[in-house]
């Protein structure tokens, strides 16, 4: 059993913390190391102010420079051993992080597209081609830039922050207390800039993925790119995507200049007043070499690390704002789950008085008390023109959409009382444009039946009039389609997704005019496998070459989601109605 996700209530960065918790028994060891490591750094300032102040504080005593010498000896020696373990414990520190963080985004990674899988079909209708992708990658890019580099920088120059401000207080209070004085004024600049940049970094993520989504758009749609001859606009629409990219960047690289010139000009102001304040100290006898020696080395060290900070909650900001995207992203309804999952259908179909608008079109209904049914077994045509409801009949027998008044029975249960797992193992549909994936032949007609063997996968091949193509490959079973299958034709990738619906062995078959942009031959050979495909099979066919429908049990004819008539062919063309005025309009 998987562990729970991290709370999608908490904030953005314990969001991310709980994924690195699952990862504990290595985050939590290399997150004790970092602390040491950035506790070791603080030996460097230490040992050198030894160095730089004891000789001169000894010198300035007249103690013998043999002595002194050797004192330093021992400073460096000590300083170096140090320095040693340091790197050493940073070696497997960094692996960890590494090892934690890798992880951590990879059960993300997991949980992000487990989650868009369980979606319902009417988000991914509100969704541009490409764009879901895009945003995920980008926004993971910069939690992943977070997780291993900011996080570990965060923490490092936290201890060293604290720590140096520990020892310049010990150096000389009086000095510290003139520094501090600035911390407020930084802290005030940092809450207001943050703020900003957030905002900026979020407007940039969006603008980054609308360019990723004309880039997928143009490449998806290449053919009818350079048939109209529309290179020139798809250019101009990603030059017009990257300037409202570079438009926000540069707005945002305004408030982060001018925090990180704010910064600047505080944190060695500071540090210059002090010192200067620290000499006249030292030439009145306040403070020693030593003392001083370190507290102006401790000085840069807690300056360099306040100056570090802007670029680290700049980009904690950044990630905050990808992970709320992400977050919403989780925080999408998935579909149901409930229901009978020990469902085996005998394959009859029922519309009671159904009625259906689709949620971004309300004002239009698609569907409006629809009533049929379909017996166990049986070949039903629906036909019509187009928009009156056919294919919107496909998708809610497949369950993407659900009725908003009436009912829909398999076998004389109401489909929601069922598990749609369950129900859609038992269909199969060959839509009118194939999309296939691009791997295999093999891999495409297993997608019917993932873990089919080699013999199956022939015989489903052999059934669909597939297999003497398939032979003559170069590579046979093993040839790749390309992207969407665009290596094979029509008519073959017709016949490959035939394969694949007789490998999965549906009781109920949805045909989407799998014969249409055929030219005879290969219509003749789809047309063959179909008539396997649908032996014994409760068979629904969405046809627009009526003479593709002449030998249905029963055909229905839509209009405005209404049957207006219904019966066999002879029946139809008898009653002098619309199915009669459909087929004398395509043969004249």
């Amino acid at each position: 059993m998987s562990e729970p996700s991290p709370t999608r209530s908490a904030s953005p960065h314990r969001w991310i913390l709980g994924y690195l918790m699952r990862e504990k028994r290595v985050f939590l060891p290399s997150l004790a190391a970092l602390f040491v490591t950035a506790g070791l750094s603080l030996a460097f300032p230490y040992f050198l102010g030894r160095l730089v102040g004891g000789p001169s504080d000894a010198l300035k005593n007249q103690i013998d420079p043999a002595i002194v010498l050797g004192q330093a000896d021992v400073v460096v020696l000590q300083l170096l051993a140090v320095l040693g373990l340091q790197a050493v414990i940073a070696f497997f520190r960094v692996q960890g992080f590494i090892r934690s963080g890798e992880s951590a985004l990879n059960r993300m990674r997991r949980d992000l597209f487990g989650h868009l899988t369980t979606l319902p079909m009417g988000f991914f209708q509100e969704q541009r081609p490409g764009a879901l992708s895009n945003r995920i990658s980008a926004d993971l890019a910069i939690v992943r830039e977070t997780l291993l580099t900011t996080v570990p920088q965060a923490v490092r120059q936290s201890v060293i922050l604290v720590g140096g401000l520990v020892f310049i207080f010990i150096a000389s209070p009086r000095l510290s207390l003139v520094m501090l004085g600035s911390v407020p004024v930084v802290v005030l600049a940092i809450a207001f800039f943050g703020r900003k940049v957030r905002g900026f970094s979020k407007a940039a993520q969006d603008s980054l993925a609308e360019a990723g989504t004309v880039i997928e758009e143009t490449v998806q749609g290449i053919a009818d790119v350079k048939a109209f001859t529309n290179e020139p606009l798809e250019r101009s629409r990603y030059s017009r995507a990257l300037d409202a990219f570079y438009d926000v960047t540069r707005r945002g690289a305004r408030h982060r200049a001018a925090f990180l010139s704010f910064i600047i000009f505080a944190l060695f102001g500071t540090i210059s007043f002090v010192a200067w304040h620290g000499a006249r100290l030292l030439a009145t006898g306040q403070i020693t070499w030593e003392h001083f020696a370190w507290f102006i080395l401790f000085s840069i060290f807690v300056g360099a690390s306040l100056g570090s900070f802007p670029e680290i909650i700049s980009q904690f900001q950044q990630t905050a704002g990808a992970t709320e995207r992400l977050r919403g992203l989780l925080d999408e309804q998935p579909e149901r789950t409930g229901g009978d999952g020990e469902l085996r259908l005998e394959g009859s179909i029922a519309f009671d008085e159904v009625s259906f608008r689709y949620p971004s079109r309300p004002e239009v209904p698609v569907l409006d008390g629809l009533s049929f049914t379909v017996a166990s077994g049986r070949r039903v045509a629906l036909v019509g023109p187009s928009g009156a409801g056919k294919s919107t009949v496909f998708s809610l027998i497949l369950g993407f959409n659900h009725p908003d008044a009436g009912r829909l029975l398999f076998d004389g249960r109401d489909a929601s009382s069922l598990s749609l797992r369950a129900l859609r193992s038992q269909l199969a549909i060959v839509p009118q444009e194939i999309l296939l994936f691009g791997g295999s032949i093999r891999e495409n007609i297993a997608y019917g039946r993932p873990g089919a063997g080699s013999a199956e996968i022939t015989a489903a091949a052999r059934n669909a009039n597939a297999h003497e193509f398939i032979e003559a490959l170069p590579d046979g079973y093993d040839t790749l389609v390309g992207p969407r299958g665009v290596k094979l034709s029509g008519g073959q990738r017709q016949r490959v997704a035939i394969a694949r619906a007789i490998l999965a062995d549906p009781r109920i078959l949805l045909l989407d005019e799998a014969t249409s942009a055929l030219d005879s031959e290969s219509e003749r050979l789809v047309h063959e496998a179909l008539e396997r495909l649908m032996h014994g099979r409760t068979s629904l066919v969405i046809a627009h070459r009526l003479s593709t429908v002449r030998d249905a049990d029963l055909i229905l004819v839509f209009n405005h989601g209404r049957i207006v008539e219904s019966g066999t062919h002879d029946e139809l063309l008898a009653r002098n109605g619309t199915y009669r005025l459909l087929v004398e309009t395509q043969l004249a």
